[in-house]
């Protein structure tokens, strides 16, 4: 009777490919999401107020400021990261751009149905694992002072 000998086998990732890969998937996530919002949230600066309120059935000063927020988390998103200047304002960005898909999902859901909500659902999602990774898994690093 053959006895087979058990080896533990462990897995221990490099921490140092671990992190350079979480590092590159956040900063595609994070240039995809703000090209995204710079899109929409300029969008929603330049067409004038009457055809805000026509397309979305809400107040066009409410959708001005939304662009705006939109417009500001975009380059939350990236230039934190760019200047190594108050990295930690990267994953408050994308916190703040998480709570905005949050509502347009529930918006969404309640004017279109849930069929037109996978988008936003789906920004939302990804917002809200750059926040949780810029904030835990690959933190951006801020510029060493001299």
């Amino acid at each position: 009777m053959a006895t087979a000998i058990a080896t533990p086998y462990r897995y221990s990732p490099n921490p140092a490919k671990s992190s350079r890969r979480a590092n590159i998937l956040l900063w595609s996530a994070q240039g995809l999401l703000a090209a995204m919002f710079i899109f929409a949230g300029g969008m929603k600066l330049i067409t004038p107020l009457a055809a805000l309120e026509q397309q979305a059935q809400m107040s066009g000063m409410f959708l001005r400021f939304i662009g705006i927020c939109e417009f500001l988390g975009a380059l939350g998103l990236i230039l934190p990261g760019l200047t190594h200047i108050r990295t930690a304002l990267t994953p408050l960005a994308a916190s703040g751009l998480t709570i905005i898909m949050i509502g347009a999902t529930v918006i969404t859901i309640a004017t279109m149905g849930v069929a037109m909500a996978i988008m936003p659902f789906v920004v939302g999602v990804f917002s809200a694992l750059v926040a949780i990774g810029r904030w835990s898994v690959a933190p951006l690093r801020t510029r060493a002072h001299a």
